[in-house]
């Protein structure tokens, strides 16, 4: 029995045309419409009193400009005077990064520790605590308290203390002695700095599923710091990276404390900070140019750390 076979005609070749990146950038941003038009407002107040700022400081940074005469190019000449020719600028670098060492991730983990410490309580107590520990951070000036602990007399109460038990027999001046005054200022900004990061990791440990930590137990959890290391930790990355950013923020931009501690400038520039030296150059001499030369590397550096940190905090679980 022969089989009839019958040719098919072959189908046409199908040409697909190639998308672009903008046709789909136009077909997204069409789609997501709504989000952008919400999104407007903060996009341009951000846009304009941040990024507008940073990027006129990145340029005037390779400018001479007195606020008086226009500006005038000099290239790299502020950051070869920054690192080659101000001694002041390099003590205030030694101190910043001494205040990013210590009180960064002093005060991240302790955030968090309280935090998970003070999750495990009851609603009430719980609340009472949270605002014991954020505080600080919402009172204004109340660091001014230290000023009467740390006095160079003998009414203060550190000096009042250790003369009635016989440590010293005379006052210490705390605040003009150069061996102290960094310690101080790095106690009194750790103290501060348990705020808004604390308030984040409390509501991230609010947020935890509970039947993560049943399943958990189910594949093998054994005891809390496994939960907390495969669990919880995981599940609060945005907090992490939210606490994270505003610690570094903190822990760089030192300023105010340590300009009502120690004065400004500070013995020998003890107590000095970058940002303290940006302001000597912006606000009192109006070196524009060299101030923005200063904001950049602090930028620069801030911005380096976040990155890092980035890293670090996406190996949390493995």
């Amino acid at each position: 029995m022969q089989v009839k076979t019958t040719k098919t005609a072959a189908a046409p070749a199908v040409h697909i045309r190639p998308v672009g990146w903008w046709s789909l950038l136009k077909r997204d941003l069409y789609l997501s419409r709504h989000y952008y038009v919400l999104m407007a407002p903060f996009m341009l107040i951000f846009f304009m009193f941040t990024v507008i700022p940073v990027g006129i400081s990145l340029g005037l940074s390779f400018f001479h400009f007195n606020m008086l005469e226009l500006p005038r190019f000099i290239g790299w000449q502020n950051y070869s005077r920054l690192f080659l020719g101000d001694d002041v600028f390099l003590i205030a670098m030694k101190n910043t990064l001494l205040f990013a060492v210590i009180t960064g991730p002093v005060s991240y983990i302790a955030c968090f520790l309280f935090a998970w410490i003070i999750n495990e309580l009851s609603p009430k107590v719980r609340a009472v605590m949270t605002l014991v520990f954020y505080a600080p951070s919402i009172s204004g000036n109340v660091f001014f308290i230290w000023l009467i602990i740390f006095s160079g007399d003998s009414y203060g109460y550190m000096n009042g203390f250790l003369m009635r038990l016989g440590v010293i027999l005379e006052p210490i001046q705390w605040l003009a002695d150069e061996k102290y005054v960094l310690a101080i200022v790095i106690i009194v900004q750790l103290w501060l700095s348990l705020g808004t990061s604390f308030l984040a990791f409390i509501a991230g440990l609010q947020t935890i599923d509970r039947s993560l930590v049943e399943a958990g137990t189910v594949d093998g959890i054994k005891n809390r710091w496994q939960e907390l290391w495969y669990i919880t930790l995981p599940s609060m990355r945005p907090q992490l990276m939210f606490g994270a950013v505003m610690q570094i923020t903190a822990s760089f931009a030192v300023a105010e404390i340590s300009i009502a501690l120690a004065g400004f400038p500070s013995v020998n520039y003890a107590a000095h900070t970058v940002v303290t030296h940006l302001m000597d150059f912006g606000t009192i001499r109006f070196e524009m140019g060299y101030a923005s030369a200063i904001a950049t590397v602090l930028f620069v550096l801030m911005l380096g750390t976040n990155v890092l940190t980035q890293k670090m905090l996406r190996k949390i679980g493995e």
